[in-house]
């Protein structure tokens, strides 16, 4: 993946060095309605999840976070992130931003933050902690990230790291800020806590996949985009981060029996087929996953 130069990332919405171990430091339109085992057990519920809230109380006030620090001083422009490599969540925050921007009618509110952090974090929604993997909390309107332990992850997974596919897991993550903004993630949560694979929850993470593949799709559309070119390698290992993902996967590897009736994500097929759904029509609105039965299983 290719960054443009040029593309100013100063006023980014990212904070550096949160956390118990943190890094103080480190440098179509949209209508708005209202060890491994142990690892890969959690992340069944848990990873890429589209709110920790239920999970950890959602009436809980945000508390104050440790050491954080507002964007990065030395990160100016995407030519940074070449020397600076914390500079690429400044550049993945500026690109979802104004895409999204650009794709409401109106009522468009963006992320207050993207947390760059390590070990766990004070959230809206309660305590956060790296084991989650990478999380949105509607609470507070903010993504989580421990970077470190990401890469840990896709690892035990059987991915890849590489700068696409954090873009493509950052951009889910938001891609569950714009559901929360449109009222589909209230909707979702309508039903409780049912799973399967034609659950609401099902539904809620198979959109922001959705939502990521959109975003791709335009972001290299804009000529002010940090994000310059992706190539068919990128795609290839945005394909394999779906993938890794599915709860069949991450189920077979962790107990070696797939359980559909447990599924909260999707299998990978379907989380393939939503991210391809998004990238090759560029429209939000195909992403209504609320209104089909046919969701690529």
């Amino acid at each position: 993946m290719e960054y443009r130069g040029d593309a100013d990332i100063s006023k980014s919405r990212v904070r550096y060095g949160g956390g118990s171990g943190g890094r103080g430091g480190r440098g179509g339109k949209v209508a708005v309605g209202g060890g491994l085992g142990g690892i890969l057990v959690l992340l069944l519920a848990l990873f890429f999840g589209s709110d920790i809230g239920d999970l950890l109380g959602t009436a809980q006030q945000p508390q104050p976070q440790q050491s954080q620090q507002q964007g990065g001083a030395e990160c100016q422009t995407a030519a940074d992130i070449e020397q600076n490599r914390d500079c690429r969540w400044q550049a993945y925050d500026v690109a979802l931003t104004n895409y999204w921007q650009s794709a409401f009618e109106s009522g468009f509110k963006p992320i207050e933050a993207m947390n760059i952090f390590t070990g766990q974090i004070a959230t809206a929604c309660g305590t956060g902690s790296s084991e989650m993997g990478p999380f949105y909390c509607p609470g507070d309107y903010e993504i989580y990230v421990d970077d470190d332990y990401m890469g840990q992850l896709l690892a035990q997974l059987g991915t890849e790291r590489s700068d696409a596919a954090e873009l493509y897991i950052v951009g889910h993550e938001y891609g569950h800020h714009i559901s929360n903004l449109t009222g589909d993630m209230a909707k979702a949560r309508a039903g409780g806590n049912q799973t399967g694979p034609k659950s609401g929850q099902v539904r809620l993470e198979l959109q922001a996949d959705c939502y990521a593949g959109v975003f791709f799709n335009n972001t290299l559309k804009d000529p002010s985009s940090p994000i310059a070119s992706v190539t068919q390698d990128d795609l290839d290992r945005i394909v394999a981060a779906a993938r890794a993902v599915g709860d069949d996967h991450i189920q077979a590897q962790s107990t070696g029996r797939v359980v559909p009736e447990s599924w909260t994500h999707g299998s990978s097929q379907m989380r393939q087929y939503w991210v391809a759904i998004g990238f090759n029509s560029g429209d939000p609105g195909s992403c209504d996953t609320f209104s089909t039965d046919q969701l690529g299983g």
